[in-house]
This record gives C-alpha cells, sequence and structure tokens, in this order.
C-alpha cells in the first residue's frame, strides 16, 4: 500500500483513459500528457495503459509499505526527497536533484526525471514544479485501484472514478511485472509559447475566425482538466441566435459569450451549446502550459 502523506492541490489517479462511452455522457479522461504517463510506466516495467498518479504544480508526499520502483515524469521538479532510508538503500537512475536530500545528504542539479528505488517505510516528497505542470508518477506494478468502465482514472468533471488523492487515503499497489526502459534524466521542454494547429469548424462561419489566427492569446489561471481557459483580443460574432447543444470531442475550441476561447482537454463535457470553431490537432502541449504562457494557432489545411 502507499499512504498519502501530503496530497497536494490536485493529484489524481490517472491512466490512458475510457474511450468509447461518448454516447452516454462519459468523456475520455486519462492523463492530461500521455506521453508523460507512458514513458514513466516504460521506466518501472509496467505496460502503457498501468494507472499512475498525476499530481499539479505542488507535487504531494508518498509513504511506502513495501519497497518500490518509482519513476518521475512530466514537469520539472525543485525540492523532491526521499526520507527515512539510507544511502546504501535508494539509487536514483537517469535522475538530477536539486534541492532533495538523503537523510540530510545534498545533490546539485535539477532533479528532472528519473527511477527511484524507494526502500519499505520512506517517504517520498515529489516537489513544485520549476517548469510545466503536471508530473506523473508510475509504480512498478501500477495503481490498482478499482476500475470503472474499464479505466482507473478519476472524471474531475463526472466523478467517475476514484476520488482525487487527500492527505491519509491509502491505494494499492499491482504486482511489478516487465523489463523497466530506463531513459536519461535530461530536462523536460516546457516552452512559455506555444503554436497549436488547429482544424477549422464546424462552426468557423459564426465568428471572423480569421482573427483566432491572427492574435496571440494567453493561457487563463482558469484553466483545469476541462478545459483551458485563454485571454486575449475576443472573437468578433458573425451570426446572432443559439445552437442547440451538440457533440463536442477532446481538442475542440468552444467560444463563449465572451468571445475567449476555451480549448476542451480531457474531462471534457461531450455536448455543449456554445459555437465550436475550430479543433485542435493535439492538445498534450497544454497539459505543462502555465498561466501566462502564450498560444497561438497554425490553420491546418
Amino acid at each position: 500500500m502507499i499512504t498519502v502523506m501530503r496530497a497536494g492541490p490536485l493529484t489524481t489517479v490517472q491512466d490512458l483513459g475510457r474511450p468509447g462511452y461518448a454516447h452516454l455522457g462519459v468523456p475520455r479522461s486519462g492523463a492530461l500528457d500521455g506521453p508523460a504517463l507512458r514513458r514513466a510506466n516504460a521506466m518501472v516495467g509496467n505496460p502503457p495503459e498501468a494507472a499512475g498518479l498525476e499530481t499539479t504544480l505542488m507535487g504531494c508526499s508518498l509513504r511506502f509499505e513495501r519497497a518500490a520502483r518509482v519513476a518521475v515524469t512530466g514537469a520539472s521538479l525543485q525540492g523532491a526527497s526521499l526520507q527515512g532510508a539510507s544511502l546504501q538503500g535508494a539509487s536514483l537512475q537517469g535522475a538530477s536533484l536539486q534541492g532533495a536530500s538523503f537523510q540530510g545528504a545534498s545533490f546539485q542539479g535539477a532533479f528532472s526525471q528519473g527511477v527511484v528505488e524507494v526502500p519499505a517505510g520512506s517517504v517520498l516528497d515529489i516537489g513544485r514544479a520549476a517548469t510545466g505542470v503536471r508530473s506523473y508518477i508510475a509504480v512498478a506494478g501500477g495503481i490498482d485501484v478499482e476500475p470503472v468502465l474499464g479505466s482507473r482514472s478519476t472524471d474531475t468533471l463526472s466523478g467517475l472514478g476514484p476520488a482525487k488523492l487527500t492527505d491519509g487515503a491509502t491505494l494499492p499497489i499491482g504486482t511489478a511485472g516487465g523489463a523497466a526502459v530506463v531513459e536519461g534524466g535530461s530536462p523536460a521542454n516546457h516552452p512559455t509559447e506555444l503554436e497549436l494547429g488547429v482544424w477549422l469548424g464546424p462552426r468557423d462561419d459564426w465568428y471572423e475566425s480569421r482573427e483566432l489566427f491572427e492574435n496571440p492569446y494567453r493561457v487563463s489561471p482558469m484553466s483545469n482538466r476541462v478545459g483551458c481557459r485563454l485571454a486575449g483580443s475576443a472573437l468578433t460574432r458573425t451570426k446572432a441566435g443559439e445552437l442547440p447543444s451538440e457533440g463536442v470531442v477532446l481538442g475542440a475550441i468552444q467560444v463563449p459569450a465572451d468571445g475567449q476561447p476555451l480549448i476542451f482537454l480531457a474531462d471534457h463535457p461531450t455536448t455543449g451549446g456554445y459555437p465550436v470553431i475550430g479543433v485542435v490537432d493535439d492538445v498534450t502541449p497544454l497539459a505543462q502550459a502555465r498561466p501566462g504562457t502564450t498560444v497561438r494557432f497554425r490553420a491546418l489545411h
């Protein structure tokens, strides 16, 4: 078992999601940064679909009741530590540390990403994100909570899946298996400006859609797992009236009444009544986009 000593502002169990249920009003959900979770799973010998933990900005702290192999990917971290273990009983592969300690021993460099052998009874503290937003923690054997509709992912909109982590909660670990693929610990690239490809439609004629590509936007602090809210020049509406609710997909760019685009992410609703003027080809970079990050759009043909 894992005991949650510090849950952080938002730490959830995530795997690759529950596709195929949109007709029932259930979004896919799953890790916002899917490649980061897959990489962490590979590093501890898990299959790609194994469940891990997704933290937000301030990390979390976990006590391991038995020895475990743990990988951390995603955001570059500061202040990570492993307590209650001697240097002889713990090792790092493909990771470097800044502000971290093993019973008072300090290390140079930045704790970016790598594999940690955590002895039984130790507390692993995943520090705050120095760059990026979300960290992914994979444990050999996976987080073995009960699946819902074939997935162990927490859906923050519908409430499906396990509840978000709270202090004192416990998590079961599955049986470790497969060979680990240890990757290097070079710092992840989290740029302060993103360019996202967009397929226009189906309601691009409801707004001056060219304005979407002419003006830069900034990621709003109001963003979450449901959607990335943008702030910038309001889009000019060209049609009056209202739309009946219609289906929306991952990456859909919806334009609410204020004219500020909203990009739907993993926990998005499956229907919406505001016009969708386009769909982002790949929303993965938004998983690590901090508030204030500049977003520019590029038309795909």
